[in-house]
């Protein structure tokens, strides 16, 4: 199981967040994403190079241009590490509950 630190950063940052929204209407290239967000297309493309580094994105070659595409399978893996956790610690509560009215 590999750590979620480096997609938890990834992110924590409000571009890449919008990338990411961007990018679920559908693959787009840096120059569109630039486009439709207040940043550079330089900007973007570091931006796109890290939420590829940590699996949240893959380029895809259409023609001559690169697009990008969310990987579904990483943010599911995230979601559902992140709702155990959420599981865990509802029983660490029910069982404190259950103790404390047992008083």
């Amino acid at each position: 199981m590999t750590t979620l630190v480096p997609v938890f950063a990834a992110l924590g940052d409000e571009t890449r967040w919008s990338i990411l929204a961007a990018l679920g209407e559908g693959d787009a290239s840096a120059s569109a994403l630039a486009g439709h967000l207040p940043v550079t297309r330089q900007a973007i493309a570091k931006h796109l190079a890290v939420l590829q580094q940590v699996g949240l994105v893959e380029p895809v070659r259409v023609g001559r241009e690169v697009q990008y595409r969310v990987l579904g399978s990483q943010l599911s893996e995230t979601a559902q590490r992140l709702d155990a956790v959420g599981v865990a610690w509802e029983r660490r509560l029910a069982a404190i509950k259950q103790i404390a009215e047992s008083l």
